[in-house]
């Protein structure tokens, strides 16, 4: 099979906008969408070429019609030399390489003062594709504007509906934290909803593939205008940002992340999706703090019986199908939150335990529910299965109830 550049140029494209919608907060699922066939076709595409699909996303295609773009916004811009400068040893280097040398080259072929370059960029932009390779533009900006920080600083935030500058503005964060989140602040009550996400994904403590801000782990405070401004936010590209804002503190700052939520408004819809996803590792870990924000606490007299699995000896590919009946000797109606927990066998023989989330219900005195789970046991790029014994677990809000065991043979 062939893969020419154009062919790979579209399967790239088309990957991207997928993930681009998927960040915007729209559900896509490759066989149940408008992308369905081309989905489809994708996956045999990769098969047979066995390739890296993103990166070609900067391909010598893609290069001739942005250098062309520029060149009707620049009389001066040399089309080939830039091509041939920014092709070089193309093959070797990373999607996020390509996307670096992209704005380095670009600077060689640009003027050499930043507001005029800039201007370019500005005029260029429209007609440029979105997403991933938009990216060009922001990361332009961090390398070259920030001796120019309110001027760089607008760019970031005209850009970002483009292909995001949440990695860029890091850069300004980071020369001038105290400038640069007065200017988020604003950002985030901005009628544009990339740039309201802009404001929380760009101050996110943790974001990643991205460098740690240090000072917002050291204060997370510094950032808790920007999301009380979002926190009743109608979009849910945005609501998903908060959300991951607040679980980054999860990871460093507990007791100022439970704080922050029980002054929260629980009862509000959107504030209330924030919350439990912001909440979503502590309550996973069965943190009693994080349960109570939800009423999901007590429970002591829920017990769990009969848990069975229908086949206690797996292969790889096949389902772990389990069951169980909860029942409640409660004296008054009582909130739950069911999961379960799978204690992985790693290479070297340990295990890992992963929680699953299984769902939210409200049992009333001597009520019982019976309970039913399947889930395939296959490999992903994220983990990697091994033969042994494998420990089930059920919990409810946040503690184990009752456990039992599986066989798996890789």
């Amino acid at each position: 099979m062939v893969c020419g550049p154009a062919v790979v140029a579209v399967v790239a494209q088309t990957c991207s906008t997928i993930r681009h919608r998927r960040m915007m907060g729209e559900h896509i699922t490759p066989y149940g969408s408008s992308f369905a066939p081309i989905c489809k076709w994708i996956g045999a595409f990769f098969y047979f070429c066995a390739m890296e699909p993103l990166k070609e996303m900067f391909n010598e295609v893609f290069y001739r019609k942005f250098a062309e773009t520029f060149k009707t916004a620049d009389r001066n811009f040399d089309v080939e030399g830039f091509l041939k400068q920014v092709t070089h040893n193309l093959s070797e280097l990373s999607l996020n390489g390509r996307l670096r040398n992209t704005s380095l080259v670009l600077h060689d072929y640009l003027p050499k003062t930043f507001e005029s370059s800039l201007s370019i960029l500005y005029s260029v932009a429209p007609a440029l594709p979105k997403g991933y390779t938009a990216l060009v533009l922001p990361d332009y900006v961090a390398l070259y504007g920030q001796e120019y920080f309110q001027l760089s600083m607008e760019a970031l935030r005209d850009f970002t509906s483009m292909g995001s500058s949440e990695f860029a503005v890091r850069l300004f964060l980071k020369k001038d934290l105290k400038t640069a989140l007065k200017i988020m602040q604003n950002w985030a009550t901005d009628s544009n909803v990339h740039v309201r996400r802009l404001a929380s994904e760009g101050s996110r403590p943790r974001l990643p593939w991205s460098f740690k801000l240090d000072a917002i782990i050291t204060d997370p405070s510094l950032t808790r205008g920007i999301l009380e401004e979002l926190k009743t936010d109608p979009e849910l590209y945005v609501r998903k940002s908060v959300a991951n804002h607040l679980n980054d503190h999860s990871k460093d700052n507990v007791n100022y992340l439970i704080s922050l939520l029980n002054e929260w408004d629980v009862t509000h819809v959107h504030t209330n999706w924030i919350m439990k996803h912001a909440s979503r590792s502590l309550i996973k870990k069965g943190s009693s703090a994080a349960l109570q924000l939800f009423g999901f606490d007590g429970g002591d007299l829920v017990a769990v019986s009969d848990l069975g699995i229908e086949n206690d000896a797996l292969k790889l590919g096949e389902s772990l199908k389990f069951s169980f009946l909860v029942t409640s000797k409660e004296s008054e109606v009582r909130k739950l939150v069911i999961d379960y927990a799978i204690h992985y066998v790693k290479a070297a023989g340990n295990a890992s335990s992963k929680v699953f989330k299984l769902k939210e219900i409200e049992l009333s005195p001597n009520q019982s529910v019976n309970i039913t789970k399947s889930q395939m046991i296959k490999d992903f790029t994220t983990r990697k299965h091994y033969s042994g014994k494998h420990v089930l677990e059920i919990l409810i809000n946040g503690k184990i109830v009752g456990s039992t065991s599986f066989a798996l043979e890789v």
